[in-house]
């Protein structure tokens, strides 16, 4: 990185801010039109192309090392969604996802009536679902799918057990009534086949906590089927047609001794009396012959809905009528994993060849964009110092101008900034060369644990389709001209930041998104380094994927990871 060391004029300057703003309005319009073409292209443009005698454009490689981050006891409650089942990651292996879950009377204080009478009760618990491209079917009717949700098509075993382990909502030994945290244990060192977490003082094992089997599925697979529930009134059948969904009947008996037996008792009177009485459910998942499939239940509209009847002001007439336990309390995900990789920390000083990111309490990849000691215009410098004097104004002293309206004056301007990541496509895949076709990739500032400024400009949001949202600043993954797989990450506003205004954050977090929308944060305990958090959509994230680091020699030295600067500068 050579610094230069002369500067322009303030009226320059203003010119030269001008113009990136015109540049940038420019980018982001044509970025709008071209959002289906996944790599970047080079844009000219009449006041800062090639020809303009005023400018020269130019770019440049960064010198960054990337390195492996191994996740232990990451915050398992308060996700969005839980992931259920036994998922086999070809390059991985085997991580098994497990729920417990409080359960809460939609009501207190029940009056079920005079001879009340069970007629069935229902566990429901959601899919996450889409209107499939085959809809809608021959009648008409709305066709769903659970394909992009759905990881694996073998049965697993699903048992659901009354859970005894009471879920605390806050922590008694924080001074302000701070909400209880609880973090995964998933590396199967006591055993590989109970679900357990942690509560930042004791492990626990729900399985010394399980009582009652509420329901159990010896071979079970989530269906996309619609299911259609036939009501007669009348003469006339009336159907209500429902999204996919986890929908079995439960025992009568049983619900009718731990809920309707309890009419008059203080356990149904308020929500702290019932949590502790019925403290929730289990539910377990267990692979089959070492198979199974993974999927999202939607537990913030699961509930048991006990439908009974009871007498009626009308002599002979019976009303109908329901009570509902929501499944939308605390919550948390288990995981069991049984990896077939070694995953560990990597090397700060050297960086690391191969880069594993893996879901679930997996793996994940810090990138320092400015590290170590580099040749700056035949000065040591650090590498973050050289990239300031390399970009920055100087006085005839080699000091930085002052800044002007909180930004420090720029002689030269970046006009485009990306991580280009390559993946190693010798890991295996099972067989299929499009397995990692619809992974994402998505970076974090790891210093405040947000996104970055460019995740937040840009503007290709898609709430309903996560894999096309984001994708100017998320690079969607594609080939190179050789036909190698690679992801680019856009870093031009991240890297203005440093420029401009001294940000610190330096150091960014890589890990493998089925949501990239999903962007808050979720704590590690005791993480023994900056990394303290990590975005949730990596715990709800059951694949895995391998890519090339910074430390690559031989053959594949070509897919080094690097940071790519576009950049332009007066003509002097």
């Amino acid at each position: 990185m050579k610094a230069h060391n002369g500067h322009l004029p303030n009226i320059h300057m203003k010119k030269i801010f001008k113009a990136l703003k015109l540049s940038s309005i420019v980018l982001l319009v044509m970025a709008l039109f071209i959002a289906c073409d996944k790599d970047f292209n080079t844009i000219e443009s009449d006041v800062l192309g090639k020809d303009n005698a005023n400018f020269n454009t130019d770019n440049s490689i960064l010198q960054i090392l990337a390195y492996n981050k191994k996740l232990d006891s990451l915050q398992i409650n308060g996700l969005s969604s839980n992931l259920f089942g036994v998922f086999n990651d070809p390059a991985y292996g085997q991580t098994t996802a497990s729920i417990i879950t409080q359960a809460t009377p939609n009501v207190f204080n029940p009056d079920f009536g005079d001879n009340a009478v069970i007629d069935s009760v229902i566990l429901k618990v959601p899919y996450f679902n889409k209107v499939s491209a085959d809809s809608p079917d021959d009648n008409g009717n709305e066709v769903y799918t659970i394909k992009d949700s759905l990881y694996g098509g073998a049965p697993v075993k699903l048992t659901v057990y009354r859970n005894n382990y009471f879920l605390r909502d806050f922590d008694p030994n924080s001074e302000f009534n701070e909400a209880q945290m609880y973090y995964s244990k998933a590396d199967g060192s006591i055993n590989n086949t109970d679900n357990f977490a942690i509560n930042g003082d004791a492990t626990i094992n729900f399985d010394d906590h399980k009582s009652d089997i509420i329901y159990m599925q010896e071979q079970y697979v989530p269906s996309s089927e619609t299911i259609v529930l036939k009501t007669t009134e009348g003469d006339e059948d009336v159907f209500d047609r429902q999204t996919p969904a986890l929908r079995v009947k439960l025992d009568e008996d049983y619900w009718k001794a731990t809920i309707f037996d309890k009419e008059d008792d203080p356990v149904l009177s308020n929500a702290n009396n019932f949590r502790d009485y019925f403290r929730g459910l289990y539910f377990k998942a267990e692979a089959i012959n070492g198979n199974g499939n993974m999927t999202f239940f939607n537990l913030s509209t699961a509930n048991i809905t006990i439908y009974y009847s009871k007498d009626s002001s009308i002599e002979g007439d019976r009303l109908q009528d329901t009570y509902t336990l929501n499944l939308n309390g605390n919550r948390l995900n288990t995981y069991i994993n049984d990896y077939s990789i070694a995953l560990a920390n990597g090397d700060k000083t050297l960086g690391d060849e191969k880069l594993y990111l893996k879901g679930a309490e997996g793996s994940m990849a810090v990138i320092d964009l400015f590290s170590g000691i580099v040749d700056c215009d035949g000065t040591p410098e650090t590498a973050l110092d050289c990239f300031k004097k390399t970009y920055r104004e100087l006085d005839a002293n080699g000091n930085y101008l002052p800044q002007v309206n909180g930004n420090y004056p720029l002689k030269k301007l970046i006009n485009e900034a990306h991580l280009v990541i390559y993946e190693d496509e010798t890991a295996p895949n099972g067989g299929d060369s499009d397995y990692h076709k619809y992974d994402r990739i998505y970076a974090y500032d790891i210093n405040n644990n947000i996104p970055t400024i460019d995740y937040s400009f840009d503007p290709t949001e898609d709430t309903t389709d996560p894999f096309n949202s984001k994708i100017i600043n998320l690079g969607q993954r594609i080939k190179d001209d050789n036909g190698a797989a690679k992801y680019k990450i856009r870093l031009t506003e991240h890297l203005n930041n440093i420029l401009l205004k001294d940000s610190t954050n330096t150091k960014l977090g890589l890990i493998l998104s089925n949501n990239v929308n999903l962007t808050n944060s979720f704590k590690i305990l005791e993480s023994g380094d900056e990394v303290t958090e990590i975005p949730s959509t990596a715990l709800l994230t059951p694949r895995g994927t391998v890519l090339f680091g910074t430390n690559v020699t031989g053959p594949n030295e070509s897919k080094k990871m690097k940071l790519e600067i576009f950049f332009t500068e007066p003509n002097l």
